[in-house]
C-alpha cells in the first residue's frame, strides 16, 4: 500500500513521520510498568505498595487513554 500526504508546516510532517517513534516510547513506558508491577521491583529493589499501586495506575491509565483516542501499542 502507498499513501501519501501532503502536510503545510514542515513541523505536522516532521510529527507524522515519528509517530512510530511516538508508539515504541508509549509501549517502552508500558512493558517498563508492566515489569514493576509483575515483578515487584523497582529501582533494583522491592516496590513499595504505593510504588506498585502506582505502576498499577499509570498502566489503566495509558490504555484508558490509548482506548480514548482509538490507538493501540
Amino acid at each position: 500500500m502507498k499513501i501519501t500526504i501532503e502536510y503545510e508546516e514542515e513541523e505536522d510532517a516532521k510529527l507524522a513521520m515519528e509517530a512510530w517513534n511516538w508508539r515504541y516510547t508509549v509501549l517502552q513506558l508500558d512493558q517498563y510498568l508492566r515489569e514493576v508491577t509483575k515483578h515487584g521491583v523497582y529501582q533494583g529493589r522491592d516496590a513499595t505498595t504505593e510504588e506498585l499501586d502506582m505502576a498499577e495506575h499509570l498502566r489503566e491509565q495509558i490504555r484508558e487513554i490509548l482506548n480514548e483516542n482509538n490507538l493501540t501499542i
